[in-house]
């Protein structure tokens, strides 16, 4: 008999899924039934790590958990056999898992399918959990298809499909924070018109406690101020991703900066924000420079919040 070694956070940096995901797996369908300490901890066999990433990499490939979870392993692996030789072997790990429907989301946008996209978008979130799906599936697709974009391989109405799709999926995805969550403003400022990074800061936000309020693209500081002063805002989180050398946006930055309370806290990511990292020290901004990054943020900021 196998000896229960690892833990639930082993497991899930092990397989992809998040906690939560492992532990409904384990309650509503018995895909697994790991042994507990005295502390009433969690703890894993090496035998029910391996069965959880083979039921991770079939419902990557399309199968219903309820359907497949009580399956013996060796049917599992021939599920995932069957789906790599379909799929080319995209699953064969983690990465690849991730990478995967990273893929199959690109040829979605690229044939404007939203129902597909959908789907897939789906079957990413159960396989590895709401953190696992903001930090390394929509945050790499959006990357991905900014990319695409930029080296003219897709048009700007692909990026304006995928924003539309997003918009609604990772609006279902802010949670639904109590009257006393703090309130955070998104936004991309003035001559910023990608919305899809803001659309995914707003989603990360809603899973950290906070109270999102989106804005949307394009905005002048004045009216980003005005958002916060109204809403009582306790931060305002802006997005910058294109032109990276845009000379009115410095100038845009310093005004929001003015026209804001001392104590309110502005958080800038995206793919242009290092290039006017000067700018925002001389603000007192705080730059992030991934989603994980943002997350602490948030998190550190609703904790001195509290205390």
């Amino acid at each position: 008999m196998d000896t229960p070694c690892y833990s639930i956070r082993l497991v899930a940096e092990r397989t992809g899924l998040s906690p939560h995901v492992i532990r409904i797996w384990e309650k509503r369908y018995g895909a697994v039934q790991p042994r507990r300490t005295s502390s009433n901890r969690r703890q894993y066999t090496e035998r029910e790590l391996e069965r959880l990433l083979l039921l991770a990499r079939a419902v990557a490939a399309g199968h219903a958990i309820g359907c497949i979870a009580r399956l013996p392993e060796d049917r599992l692996r021939d599920l995932v056999r069957c789906a790599g030789q379909a799929e080319g072997n995209r699953f064969v790990s983690t990465g690849g898992l991730s990478c995967g429907f990273v893929e199959e989301a690109i040829g979605r946008v690229t044939e404007f399918d939203e129902p597909g996209l959908r789907r897939v978008l789906n079957r990413a979130l159960v396989a590895v959990g709401h953190r696992g799906f903001l930090c390394r599936i929509a945050s790499a697709l959006i990357e991905e298809v900014g990319q695409k974009w930029r080296n003219g391989e897709l048009m700007a109405a692909h990026e304006h499909f995928l924003s539309g799709v997003l918009r609604v999926f990772l609006g279902r995805m802010e949670g639904h924070a109590t009257g006393m969550a703090p309130r955070l403003v998104v936004a991309t400022p003035a001559g910023q018109i990608h919305e899809l990074g803001a659309l995914l800061a707003g989603a990360a936000a809603g899973q950290m406690g906070w109270r999102p309020i989106q804005l949307g693209s394009n905005l002048p500081a004045a009216e980003i101020a005005g958002a916060v002063l109204r809403t009582g805002a306790r931060a305002a989180a802006l997005s910058i991703v294109y032109p990276e050398d845009d000379p009115q946006l410095p100038e845009e930055l310093r005004r929001l900066r003015e026209f804001l309370p001392g104590q309110t806290a502005i958080l800038v990511g995206g793919r242009g924000a290092p290039s006017y990292r000067r700018v925002l020290e001389e603000i007192g901004a705080i730059l992030f420079r991934d989603l994980a990054g943002y997350c602490d943020v948030l998190d550190r900021l609703r904790r001195e919040g509290l205390s």
